[in-house]
């Protein structure tokens, strides 16, 4: 039996839309043996199937091995909340993948595991983070493949993800931002995610609130998630900032103080009595 843990990741990061990610100390855990019969165990058992993504990360790693596909028993035990914009998806591909490799007794190449990931999702903000771990951007070269950069975190932040008690379609999130923006506001996301960047290795949450003001996708999925403004507002107040994770629901909140952190949740938890808040930490 072998056994496969990934974390959880935050995509987008504000202004670093469908290129940034940052793994958090969230896990799904997989266990993956050979059986007489196929079987999935400890997820919802609507997922207890071969369209399961784990299996599915499974098969591609068979298939990019050339190896035939096993009858295996597969054991799921997540802590990341499914359509919520954690990863849980990511999550479960990048598992099934490396699983493959551990199955075979393969040497785990992370690049491999990258380019075969991204295919399967479409884009790699989520599964760059659950490969290669802390802050990164995944970019496509000219001859179609995906390279890591990865960015340092200054440790004065705190993070804290706000996980609301709904889901958030990830199709509806993406069929509501616009295709087309003008120029102007292409130019600006790049000017603030350079800024954004910038101000998350150097511990300057001026610079950080400066620099996420997202105009690509925030002003139109934050109408998906019932009390962001009001998030926001009382996250303003403490002098720090919040961004939707991935497509949503869940919003994730930067603080450079443990005394400011603790005031948001506070107000947050009388505020929001059924959505579950977590203080998280980078996962390097």
């Amino acid at each position: 039996m072998i056994k496969v843990i990934v974390p959880a990741t935050s995509a987008n990061i504000a202004m670093g839309y469908d290129c940034l990610g940052m793994a958090v100390n969230l896990f799904t855990a997989v266990k993956i043996d050979g059986a007489d019969k196929f079987n999935i165990t400890g997820c919802d058992e609507a997922f207890q199937n071969e369209d399961n993504l784990v299996y599915q990360g499974f098969i591609q790693g068979c298939k990019h091995l050339k190896r035939e596909v096993p009858t295996i028993s597969i054991d799921i035990q997540s802590e990341i909340p499914e359509s919520r914009g954690l990863g849980s998806s990511s999550a479960c591909v990048v598992a099934g993948i490396i699983g493959a490799f551990e199955y075979f007794k393969e040497e785990v190449d992370k690049d491999v595991i990258l380019q075969i990931a991204t295919a399967m999702e479409g884009h790699p903000d989520n599964v760059a983070p659950a490969i290669y771990g802390g802050l990164c951007m995944a970019f496509e070269d000219s001859n179609g493949h995906y390279d890591v950069i990865k960015y340092p975190v200054d440790d004065s932040y705190y993070f804290t993800a706000v996980i609301p008690d709904f889901k958030v379609s990830t199709n509806e999130a993406r069929k509501i931002v616009p295709k087309e923006v003008k120029t102007a506001t292409v130019a600006h996301q790049l000017s603030h995610c350079l800024a954004m960047l910038n101000a998350l290795s150097n511990g300057d949450i001026k610079q950080l609130n400066d620099a996420i003001d997202d105009r690509l996708h925030e002003p139109y999925r934050k109408k998906l998630i019932n009390g962001f403004d009001d998030v926001k507002e009382i996250v303003e107040a403490n002098d720090s900032v919040v961004y939707i994770s991935g497509s949503g629901s869940t919003l994730i909140i930067i603080s450079n103080s443990a005394d400011r952190r603790d005031k948001i949740i506070e107000a947050l938890q009388k505020r929001f009595e059924k959505f579950s808040i977590k203080n998280v930490e980078i996962m390097n």
